[in-house]
């Protein structure tokens, strides 16, 4: 399981790359072996506005449907539409180029209810 630095985590395996007042949302590592293979993925449209904890699209496995939840409060400013396409970048690469959306935060104070690296890992191993 990879965990990189420099990223913030959420318990529903979310990950969240924070520059400046926008956040980058992918799954981790864990949730993409958890799920399997996905085949199709499920992105809100640029422009949408999400409350943290609020459902903002899903992926679905081999295995099974997982929503996919916002880390942060704010608009959609960029949705990966490669992984309309080719949802199995998740896969291959989870923390690259199979990022979900960028969203433009409205508190970046918010943040700071995430998870670091090391508590992420911590947490993801206490469920294996």
């Amino acid at each position: 399981m990879t965990v990189p630095e420099g990223l913030k985590y959420t318990e529903d395996h979310e990950w969240a790359l924070i520059e400046g007042d926008v956040v980058t949302v992918g799954i981790t590592d864990y949730a993409q072996q958890t799920l399997g293979e996905i085949v199709f993925v499920e992105t809100p449209s640029e422009g949408d506005i999400f409350a943290e904890g609020e459902t903002l699209g899903a992926v679905e496995s081999t295995k099974t449907v997982s929503d996919i939840f916002s880390p942060v409060s704010g608009r959609v400013i960029e949705v990966n539409e490669t992984l309309l396409d080719s949802p199995d970048a998740i896969n291959s690469s989870p923390y690259e180029d199979g990022w979900l959306v960028k969203i433009s935060v409205d508190d970046v104070s918010s943040l700071e209810n995430l998870m670091s690296a090391a508590a992420y890992e911590k947490f993801a191993g206490e469920l294996e």
